[in-house]
């Protein structure tokens, strides 16, 4: 039954990995980022945090060994550049996807498990946190580091969009003036129990496995 459950265990990995890529692909874009300093970045940030975090504590869970939270985002992140390259064959340039930075965000759950001495519910608690709070600050310099989002909106416009998500001009500061700050604490929130529950899916699969 061993090589049972381990063949479970990879298989939810990989599912939440594709899963969390195909998110990318579909809400990463330049066209999701038009407005992305407000509305779209928080909504963006705390859907990102929270699938990180179900998969990579699982993951690190599943081995016992600090490091596989990092090894997790590590393949995430390989996965949406191969779904970029596909992007750039249509015609698109190959920054059109903007690849989210999970690894430093899973690196601090990791770490957050290796100081507590593999201690399960610290690495829910601080290490969700963690995840929750950093990711938005990380992607918002990854952000700054590309191209004008609206102009890449309004030149290579998504055709498999319906008309009314055509680009608009975005209305500064007409929700919030911060979505760092709101995307970190909606982040911090949420992710920890998102954490918990894929610490649950680990015993959840072991238990199965074992009935």
């Amino acid at each position: 039954m061993v090589w049972l459950r381990r063949t479970t265990h990879y298989l939810f990995i990989v599912v939440v990995a594709v899963n969390s890529t195909l998110l990318t692909i579909n809400a990463g874009d330049y066209i999701f980022y038009t407005d992305w300093m407000w509305t779209s970045f928080v909504v963006f940030s705390i859907s990102q945090s929270t699938m990180l975090a179900v998969g990579a504590i699982y993951y690190m869970l599943f081995t016992g060994v600090p490091g596989t939270a990092t090894y997790y985002a590590t393949i995430m992140t390989i996965y949406t550049w191969v779904a970029k390259g596909a992007w750039f064959a249509l015609g698109y340039p190959y920054d059109f996807v903007v690849v989210p930075v999970w690894i430093p965000s899973a690196m601090l759950m990791d770490l957050s498990y290796w100081a507590t001495r593999r201690n399960k519910h610290a690495a829910i608690l601080i290490g969700g946190s963690l995840v929750g709070l950093s990711f938005p600050l990380f992607n918002m310099v990854n952000l700054l580091l590309v191209r004008d989002p609206l102009e890449v909106a309004f030149k290579y416009p998504r055709p498999t969009l319906p008309a009314y998500m055509t680009p608009i001009e975005p209305q500064v500061g007409k929700f919030y003036n911060s979505p760092v700050a709101l995307g970190s604490g909606a982040g911090a929130v949420l992710t920890v129990p998102i954490a918990a529950l894929g610490a649950k899916l680990n015993t959840w699969t072991y238990r199965w496995m074992a009935a």
